[in-house]
């Protein structure tokens, strides 16, 4: 996070054609760490998070003139990765050839074998039991887990209630004990 980043300063250079490249710039420079942790947590691998954050910033870039600021940037953002990120994943199950019983086999695989993951046994099991997780209890996880994101802004991304992220996020967290449970 840049300290001096100004979302209005970005926000006004946006709306001018001659000034519209330094403000996505300033947006990029201020939001790719986040949305790549976020990405990442989502598909496990690198490559995978990368290639999703450049899709990202593409498809924002493209979309630029239909932000109409009712929303934070960062939420904008959010709910591009985040389509970004089921649309991928949605592509890989539907491919997966490997193992047709045990899908999240093959991001797991990924995972363990990814020269860029770092996490030990402990971080490998709470990796493994977010896998066991559905796509949005996932989402939801580690928004709230990862990212300390607050429902009100949850709900704006997923287009829901404050109400039904609470209820998502309680169940995913109920997954994962039972999950590291099992596995202790």
């Amino acid at each position: 996070m840049n300290p001096t980043y100004n979302e209005q300063e970005a926000l006004t250079l946006l709306q001018d054609e001659k000034t519209q490249r330094r403000g996505f710039e300033m947006i990029v420079t201020q939001y790719s760490e986040q949305l790549y942790w976020q990405i990442r947590r989502m598909v496990y691998s690198h490559e995978d998070a990368n290639d999703l954050l450049q899709n990202t910033f593409i498809k924002a870039w493209l979309n630029i003139d239909y932000f109409r600021g009712e929303a934070k940037l960062s939420t904008w953002l959010y709910r591009i990765a985040l389509n970004e990120c089921l649309t991928f994943l949605n592509k890989q199950k539907a491919q997966a050839t490997v193992s047709l019983d045990d899908p999240e086999a093959d991001v797991l695989q990924k995972l363990e074998s990814d020269a860029y993951f770092s996490g030990d046994r402990i971080q490998m099991m709470l990796q493994k039991a977010l896998l066991s997780l559905p796509e949005k209890q996932r989402m939801v996880f580690n928004l709230k887990y990862y990212q300390e994101m607050k429902y009100e802004e949850m709900s704006e991304i997923f287009g829901t209630t404050v109400g039904a992220l609470k209820a998502s996020y309680h169940h995913a967290v109920k997954k994962i004990e039972k999950k590291l449970e099992e596995e202790l």
